[in-house]
């Protein structure tokens, strides 16, 4: 009798301090950011026009200053982390970062591993090349070589609609992928079309153009799973920003086109 007290009593501290450590463990990124004052945010490095290295040697791009924007709402100072696409998700997980801002699309995948705030700038994949190559319907692709960037929603893409003779060179980074189409490693390159603009017009030799667009897929600031007040809050950030046309000036400075139609 006495055992099962005990072990009743037990049971009971046991559950009551896991029920007061829980809600802390889960949601308490946001507290932190403002007790530190500082936000690290995850960017692109070598991505333009959304994070690049500009000619001061500053960060810079619609990514780099929705990031400082957020940073700057919360009151806090801005770290930037320079990520890839293979790692962004990790340093998130892994709390290297507080939120990735970096070119970050939305798919059924990565939900199950993030959440994701609202949209913030626009963003299609679409497959380019030389001018002298015709293409104008995924079977023109049939025995033709492209590079992609490994594990990016345009790789998903070109799986399921190009010919089984489409040679797909997968590489690691954005930047090596665009190296390859530049140096003609490839004929063909599949990325996000401001990047691929941004290439064509530093390499105007290779006289490349749009072909097939792959799909529209609107950037997304990824947040860990159960970040709840963090994430309303970059929500809020997000949506005032869309509202007062801030987010319509940034992909306008640096997309040369608007925010269009963005999913909330």
């Amino acid at each position: 009798m006495k055992f099962k007290a005990l072990s009743t009593a037990a049971g009971l501290i046991t559950g009551a301090v896991l029920a007061f450590a829980a809600p802390a463990h889960a949601d308490d990124s946001l507290t932190s950011i403002l007790a530190k004052k500082s936000i690290a945010l995850g960017v692109a490095s070598d991505f333009p026009p959304y994070g690049y290295m500009g000619p001061d040697f500053k960060l810079t791009g619609v990514d780099v200053a929705t990031a400082q924007l957020i940073a700057d709402k919360l009151g806090v100072k801005a770290e930037f982390v320079p990520v890839s696409t293979p790692n962004r998700i990790p340093y998130l997980q892994t709390k290297k970062i507080d939120l990735i801002v970096s070119a970050l699309g939305k798919n059924p995948e990565r939900e199950k591993v993030i959440d994701f705030t609202v949209a913030y700038a626009p963003f299609f994949q679409a497959v380019f090349g030389p001018k002298a190559l015709n293409i104008k319907s995924f079977d023109d692709l049939a025995g033709k070589s492209i590079a992609v960037t490994r594990g990016t929603i345009q790789d998903d893409v070109l799986q399921k609609v190009a010919p089984p003779t489409l040679k797909i060179q997968r590489f690691e980074d954005d930047s090596t992928t665009v190296a390859a189409f530049i140096s003609q490693q490839t004929q063909l390159l599949a990325t996000g079309a401001a990047v691929a603009a941004a290439a064509v017009q530093k390499n105007p030799q290779v006289q490349a153009e749009y072909k097939l667009l792959l799909k529209e897929s609107p950037n997304f600031i990824g947040v860990r799973k159960g970040e709840t007040e963090l994430l309303k809050k970059v929500n809020e950030i997000l949506l005032a920003a869309k509202a007062d046309g801030t987010l319509e000036k940034y992909a306008q400075k640096w997309l040369g086109r608007g925010t269009g139609v963005l999913p909330e």
